[in-house]
């Protein structure tokens, strides 16, 4: 997202936004669409917007049905949790996957679900033999906590944004049939995946039994996250979003963002696939970075910093900010990237040659 701030009143600075595609702002259609929302109580089922929201995000899925939620956190814990619905149930996932690092133990402190981290390798999948290795024997049910549910994500942020296939997930819907167990898709940035893969989105998630897709991440929407399953599931799935404080009343002015987001933005998201390869070129191009070669196959770009470089991410992401390009620092050695439909091919640009700068510049502060 770029824009222009004054400094002091003397210096206009550039801003680009790469630290998520949260940091979108609404369009002017989205507010349009906000202002002239027709609303109602949601909480009472009679909010018409949101209903048409969730109509079309269930057909657009495969779904039977649909439910707004407030946060994509919010949706990952009602959909574990009503498929883990007795205490000490165990949800299979990858130890590097959103939902059992970034969601603050939802499932374990507010639900009583026991997570069994399976490893991540580098593409987001997990090997299927070591999933099926980690289901529990129901015989041992006086010791273990019961397997109940597998969760996926797509696209796997962690790896850089990296796509399941429909085939790997579809090898792991019928892995969980086999031993009656639920599938999960955490689908935050689903909607990249299906881009990326030129598969439809109701297609990748055929094999799961419920699915979590966040608004206000690739697509630009301002808030929310939908939630799509069967009938009976959504049923229950709403009975939990009251429990847990996300039953809101005229959710329609969202919701009708929201449906600007579906209609205008999954078909910029090749762009913003595109933007960050050429982001992801370019950086591989400066001496002391390192950036995978297949980084940019959405849009998510992990910036390593070599050993021999004498400085760190901290001291390159506050020289970049100087400079108006704001990134995520993921560690002492590694940034972060997202690009989004409010940055454009010109921004790249200008944060590539900020990068080169940033190299340069700390380098030589390191040797004087």
């Amino acid at each position: 997202m770029a824009c222009f701030i004054l400094v002091e009143e003397k210096m206009v600075i550039r801003i680009v936004d790469l630290r998520s595609d949260t940091v979108t702002k609404p369009t002017e259609a989205m507010r349009a669409a906000m202002a002239s929302a027709e609303v109602d109580d949601d909480v009472l089922g009679n909010d018409p917007t949101a209903f048409r929201l969730e109509a079309e995000m269930a057909k657009t899925m495969g779904k039977e049905a649909a439910l707004f939620v407030p946060s994509g956190t919010m949706g990952n814990l009602i959909c574990v949790l009503v498929h883990c619905d007795v205490r000490g149930s165990e949800v299979i996932l990858g130890d590097n996957c959103h939902i059992y690092i970034y969601e603050n133990g939802g499932i374990a402190t507010i639900g009583g679900v026991h997570p069994r981290p399976v490893k991540n390798n580098n593409d987001g999948t997990m090997d299927i033999d070591l999933i099926e290795a980690a289901i529990r024997d129901p015989r041992g049910e006086l010791l273990y906590p019961t397997t109940k549910l597998i969760c996926l994500e797509n696209t796997h942020a962690n790896s850089g944004g990296r796509c399941l296939s429909v085939e790997y997930t579809d090898r792991v819907g019928d892995l969980a049939k086999r031993h009656g167990l639920k599938l999960h898709i955490d689908g935050a940035r689903i909607f990249n995946a299906s881009v990326a893969l030129g598969v439809p989105v109701n297609r990748l998630v055929q094999a799961a039994d419920s699915v979590s897709v966040c608004l206000s991440k690739g697509i630009g929407a301002p808030v929310g996250s939908v939630i799509v399953g069967s009938k009976n599931f959504i049923a229950k799935a709403r009975r939990l979003r009251k429990t847990l404080g996300g039953g809101m009343r005229q959710i329609g002015i969202l919701c009708a963002a929201a449906l600007v987001a579906l209609q205008e933005n999954i078909g910029r998201l090749e762009n913003d696939h595109k933007k960050a390869r050429l982001l992801a070129d370019g950086l591989r191009e400066l001496k002391g970075l390192r950036v995978d070669t297949l980084a940019g196959e959405t849009n998510i770009v992990f910036i390593d910093i070599e050993d021999g470089m004498r400085t760190g991410a901290e001291k390159i992401r506050k020289y970049l900010e100087e400079r108006g390009i704001l990134v995520m620092q993921e560690s002492s050695s590694r940034l972060r990237v997202v690009l989004h439909h409010q940055i454009s091919a010109s921004d790249v640009q200008y944060a590539l040659s900020c990068f080169q700068q940033a190299v340069k510049g700390v380098e030589n502060e390191m040797g004087d």
